[in-house]
């Protein structure tokens, strides 16, 4: 079953014997490197079995505005750079770059990531037991952390994502932005849902 969807796409082409010429573009104008399959296919072995890890971010509304998918051992602090590099939304002229705060849990509480956010954007991330307090630490956006918990929660609903079934990491990726596409038009035009 994988030889058979996975040819075409082999070949070189969307049809079968068809070349892409010259003149063909990539998807969407986007990097090569967002669209090529990690070498471990996404996949390892942590303490709940052998999985994947979904890195997601969302902004305040629940609309996931990144995604990036690691081996089940990875740790979540050495996935944040990509994850916020991967970013499903070009932003308009006139636009900001990017978030004004980045709400993470105590296991982002690390040196390097508060010196990454530090250059970009305010991190809100409690500080662990074995560090000095921070005093600059605003609980109440922090409280706010839950909105991409609730997200997770939602997107369990698709058993697909809930439990990876595909071989391929970017085809677990192409069902995370499929049913983003589906929650996002649900959101917009709920009349018609």
């Amino acid at each position: 079953m994988y030889r058979r969807h996975h040819r075409p796409c082999q070949q070189g082409g969307g049809r079968w014997g068809e070349k892409a010429g010259a003149g063909s573009r990539r998807l969407s104008g986007r990097k090569e490197t967002q669209l090529q399959e990690p070498p471990d296919h996404a996949l390892g072995r942590s303490r709940g079995g052998f999985g994947t890890k979904v890195h997601l971010v969302c902004d305040r509304h629940g609309f996931i505005v990144a995604i990036h998918v690691t081996a089940g051992q990875a740790h979540e602090s050495k996935a944040l750079e990509p994850t916020m590099a991967r970013r499903l939304f070009h932003r308009r002229k006139g636009q900001s770059r990017g978030p004004i705060r980045l709400a993470g849990d105590k296991g982002y509480s690390y040196p390097r990531i508060r010196r990454w956010c530090r250059r970009r954007i305010e991190a809100v991330i409690p500080t662990r037991s074995n560090q000095s307090r921070d005093e600059r630490f605003d609980k109440a956006t922090y409280q706010q952390r839950n909105i991409i918990e609730r997200v997770v929660g939602w997107y369990k609903e698709y058993r697909s994502l809930g439990t990876r079934f595909e071989k391929l990491a970017v085809n677990y990726v192409a069902l995370w932005l499929i049913a983003i596409m589906e929650k996002a038009l649900k959101r917009l035009f709920p009349d018609r849902a």
